[in-house]
């Protein structure tokens, strides 16, 4: 990829993406083998008057090493710096800009029970907090492609090829071709346009149906709205957080999912691919995972067992099967850019954000909502070119929201 392509995007996440503002800190979480377009960002940071950009590298085989090596007590263990550098976000509040490049298969030679072992413990501890982070800062998830992920997306053409392809397909679905600024106001007038007409219907429950198994409600608080695109932060900010995006989204009743909901695309699962499954709810909580894949299935099971709210929904997300991802014919192997394909749910951690008038809300108000609280957030997409979606209003009209994977309305 030339040059001059590469700047253009690196300057759409940060200026559309993440919209750093001036006098900002920012950080930058990336592959070390990303660093010839890490580069770019940050100089696109200080250009858009960035105070100071820190990069925090990964390099996914020293972290199998850690794993191999390290005992859970040494993997868990927070030291006290550990701690003041996340007390230190939480006053500064900088930008964070994930770049995710990845293999899929990157986790696979982990033991999946450490794994689980880690995340258990860890995870309350990064949620204290990332939880006096929430809606007050921007974040942006952009992807660039690694050559294992190419790889996987493009097995039968050389590395150096299946790099170029996936990286026209990715800057096709995120729309930085031509004008990005312009594409993205454009794309975020038109989804607003979406969630516009969705909570004008004041939705109580969803129905969903699909020739696959999928037989499904859940429900949604009377205080829910349906968010899209860009978000602004409780100081005004506005940005986009997911590069790319196409879902209206909001969060469900915590104990209200019934019924059986079957994947039709893969995930990857703490570094590992899992596909061909479902889940079975009652009350709210997964009651059944549905596999024929015994190692894929213990994987989920350990998944919806990190905690409490691990298996309830935290979200529902419209996405038409005619999607521009969807379109291109590929199974990406990344959430970023697969659950933007179709409509998807997410097990966890649920979006306070789309509650009416958040900002004005006490924690007691926001708890009685009735949302999931977890340290994780999953998605799992289920549309289908069948899929048919029918909402129950507060009004108690039927309204029929999606017909054979697209909208209806």
């Amino acid at each position: 990829m030339n040059k001059k392509t590469l700047k253009s995007y690196a300057k759409l996440i940060v200026r559309v993406g993440a919209n750093v503002q001036k006098n900002q800190d920012v950080i930058i979480n990336a592959n070390v083998e990303d660093s010839y377009f890490v580069k770019y960002l940050v100089e696109e940071c200080y250009k858009a008057k960035a105070r100071e950009v820190r990069v925090e590298w990964k390099y996914d085989e020293l972290v199998k090493l850690n794993y191999k090596y390290q005992t859970v007590d040494a993997l868990t263990n927070y030291p006290k710096w550990r701690l003041e550098k996340m007390a230190h976000q939480v006053e500064t509040l900088p930008a964070v800009i994930h770049i995710d490049s990845s293999d899929p298969d990157a986790y696979n030679e982990i033991d999946q029970d450490k794994m689980t072992a880690v995340r258990r413990k860890n995870g309350p501890v990064v949620m204290k907090y990332r939880e006096q982070m929430d809606n007050k800062y921007q974040w942006c998830i952009a992807g660039i492609p690694g050559e294992k992920w190419a790889k996987k997306v493009f097995p039968d053409v050389s590395v150096k090829k299946a790099v170029e392809l996936l990286w026209d397909a990715i800057l096709k679905v995120s729309r930085a071709y031509g004008d990005g600024v312009k594409n993205w106001e454009e794309h975020n007038k038109n989804l607003l346009e979406k969630s516009s007409k969705l909570n004008d219907l004041h939705i109580k429950k969803l129905t969903y149906k699909s020739n696959n198994g999928t037989d499904f409600t859940v429900e949604i608080p009377e205080c829910m709205k349906f968010e899209a695109g860009g978000e602004y932060t409780l100081g005004g900010v506005y940005y986009n957080p997911n590069m790319p995006t196409e879902e209206c989204f909001t969060s469900p009743d915590k104990n209200s999912a019934n019924g059986v909901v079957m994947a039709t695309k893969p995930l990857s699962v703490m570094g590992s691919v899992v596909s061909d499954f479902g889940f079975r709810f009652k009350d709210g909580k997964i009651v059944e995972v549905i596999s024929n894949k015994p190692e894929e299935k213990a994987l989920l099971e350990k998944l919806i067992s990190l905690d409490e709210g691990a298996s309830r929904l935290g979200e529902v997300a419209l996405v038409p099967f005619d999607s521009p991802i969807n379109q291109t014919g590929l199974l990406f192997y990344s959430t970023l850019y697969d659950e933007n394909a179709c409509c998807h749910l997410a097990i966890g951690r649920a979006f306070n954000e789309c509650i009416r008038d958040f900002s004005s809300l006490t924690e007691e108000e926001i708890k009685n909502v009735g949302l999931n609280t977890s340290m994780i957030h999953v998605d799992f997409m289920i549309g289908s070119e069948d899929l048919s979606i029918k909402a129950l209003t507060y009004n108690n009209e039927e309204v029929v929201i999606f017909k054979d994977g697209n909208w209806a309305i």
